[in-house]
């Protein structure tokens, strides 16, 4: 079920062929079933999943998702819900299959929501989303009329979701690889858009991840970045000790004013700032779906406005800028 040969063929005599010859090798290291223990239960997962005929699919509302005419009986609606749980957490979403609502930790249509009015319209662009997750976003992309989309993320999990959410909606142009951002070739300057969400803030160099997204990017590409910030002036950053949020991978949280800076540093043109927002707990929250801890656990409950370490609760800005032009 999972088979990338498409892709791969695509992109030869492209300005991805370069990519193209090394990514079997990374996607065989991206899903080892020696380095990932779990992988097995989860394609288990995936080829259990029963055959349901499609009649439309939905890649531009809130609810992703993949429907049949007449609609699922309750008991296979329920069968399909059972296998989905078993690739619990799922955190990025929401999507609806025939009926079953997977309700994820993230209400990531509210950030797309944040953002598509003011990028660049996708419309025949060949976009990466980077640390996409299980592609929540790669469709929506799709859904706005990018002709290809291409997202990477490292965690087995989130790629087999995709995998699962694939055999329903079945875009033959929108993909989710098992890798991370350094296996994208250097100075490939192949993309028209580059999304990095929820990202920078896990970086140990903010620099060396912005500069790598932009060397993803053509010459007048546009980068749609969305982190972490601190309310602050120029120069602001929050470096914290320890957990943020109860996070343990958190290095760097600048000020917008620093992150722009930051932006023009490495070269890229005319920085601006189009969302800047505290995060909600009716945006991340634990459901049927996630039930682990999230941010209501992460904040001090005496002070909503403070993490539990005792930090500016989390702030979140959306940030564009684009490379020079050609």
């Amino acid at each position: 079920m999972i088979d990338y040969q498409p892709l791969i063929d695509s992109w030869r005599d492209t300005a991805l062929a370069a990519w193209a010859e090394r990514l079997p090798g990374q996607l065989q290291r991206g899903m080892s079933l020696e380095r990932y223990g779990d992988l097995p239960r989860w394609l288990r997962v995936l080829d259990a999943l029963p055959d349901i005929p499609v009649t439309t699919t939905d890649m531009a509302t809130s609810r992703v998702g993949a429907h049949t005419s007449p609609p699922l009986p309750a008991a296979e609606r329920e069968h399909l819900r059972e296998t989905l749980m078993g690739l619990h957490p799922w955190r990025k979403g929401p999507f609806d299959l025939f009926g079953v609502h997977i309700d994820t930790e993230w209400r990531s249509d509210w950030k797309w929501d944040r953002l598509v009015k003011d990028i660049a319209p996708l419309e025949g662009r060949r976009v990466l989303d980077v640390g996409c997750g299980n592609g929540y976003h790669c469709w929506r992309m799709t859904g706005a009329g990018a002709a290809e989309v291409i997202g990477i993320d490292p965690t087995p999990l989130f790629v087999v979701q995709f995998w699962a959410l694939q055999r329903y909606l079945r875009q033959p142009d929108t993909w989710v690889l098992p890798l991370g951002i350094e296996a994208v070739p250097e100075k490939l300057q192949a993309f028209d858009s580059v999304f990095s969400m929820g990202v920078l803030y896990h970086r140990r160099s903010p620099m060396d991840h912005l500069i790598a997204l932009r060397d993803c990017l053509r010459p007048g590409g546009q980068l749609v970045l969305e982190t972490l910030v601190i309310e602050g002036s120029a120069g602001a950053v929050l470096v914290p000790e320890g957990r943020y949020a109860r996070m343990g991978n958190v290095w760097f949280l600048p000020s917008c004013d620093t992150l722009l800076s930051w932006l023009r540093k490495v070269g890229f043109c005319h920085p601006r700032v189009i969302s800047d927002a505290v995060t909600g707990t009716d945006e991340q929250r634990a459901t049927d779906w996630m039930t682990f801890h999230s941010l209501a656990q992460f904040l001090d409950p005496d002070d909503r406005s403070r993490t539990i370490e005792g930090y500016p609760a989390p702030r979140r800005a959306v940030v564009l800028a684009e490379t020079p032009g050609a």
